[in-house]
């Protein structure tokens, strides 16, 4: 039997900040068998992108404006310090190994790799300036993944749903105790990563994966500490379509 939940389809919903606390007149969506994801595909999709290997060129490089005049920077070596302070990490002509960060990407290994080949700038770091444009700071000559494009790809979702709209496909966990393989961590217009496991039994440092988190712009999978992420206020949810 599907899922019954609210989420908000109408424009403006994409323009909401975290302070926003209600969802006004909210449509239903169902959620069937068919767009469930067990726990076990969910990793494996989110290791896949974390050992993607392919080789760029001269040409997935960039640093300006694209041709509707959004700013983009790929995290190549050559990445400006005055753009951000964390440096990029792939080379033109060399061996690759990662999915570079980009603003608003929502690709496949397999899509990705073919707008490589196309020459398309290879990843699109995030600036404030982009978090306060939202969708319109989202650059169509670039290729790659953000942190909610991520969770979506994982779950296996039919598009990429934002920070703002995952707790929307989600049941709230009362507690990071009750977190399992596949759950998010998820701060509202900020960020989101996948739970992987805790590596104590004080439960008090967990494994993640996560992109366009310190220290470099890809795909990731490492420890966190639990009160970290507690005291920037993450909250942990379970997509309603997810199998154990």
């Amino acid at each position: 039997m599907p899922y019954r939940f609210a989420v908000c389809l109408s424009p403006c919903c994409a323009l909401l900040l975290a302070a926003c606390s209600t969802v006004p007149e909210p449509n239903l969506i169902e959620i069937s068998s068919a767009d469930s994801v067990s726990r076990r595909q969910a990793l494996e999709i989110a290791e896949a992108y974390r050992t993607h290997v392919w080789r760029p060129t001269a040409a997935n490089v960039m640093h300006g404006k694209d041709a509707k005049g959004v700013e983009v920077h790929t995290p190549d070596v050559s990445l400006p310090a005055t753009v951000t302070t964390r440096p990029g990490w792939w080379r033109p002509g060399e061996v690759a190994i990662g999915f570079p960060y980009m603003w608003g990407g929502f690709d496949t290994p397999a899509s990705f790799d073919q707008k490589i080949a196309d020459g398309r700038a290879a990843g699109d770091v995030y600036t404030e300036a982009k978090r306060a444009a939202l969708d319109d700071a989202v650059s169509e000559s670039a290729c790659g993944v953000d942190c909610s494009g991520y969770v979506s790809r994982c779950w296996r979702l039919d598009r990429s749903y934002s920070t703002r709209e995952l707790p929307l496909l989600c049941e709230a966990l009362p507690s990071y105790d009750g977190l399992k393989p596949g759950d998010i961590l998820n701060l509202s217009n900020v960020h989101a990563l996948l739970f992987v496991r805790f590596v104590d039994a004080d439960r008090t440092r967990f494994v993640a994966y996560e992109t366009g988190s310190p220290p470099t712009w890809k795909v990731l999978r490492h420890e966190i500490s639990v009160a970290f992420v507690q005291g920037l206020g993450y909250l942990p949810y379970r997509y309603r379509g997810m199998r154990d």
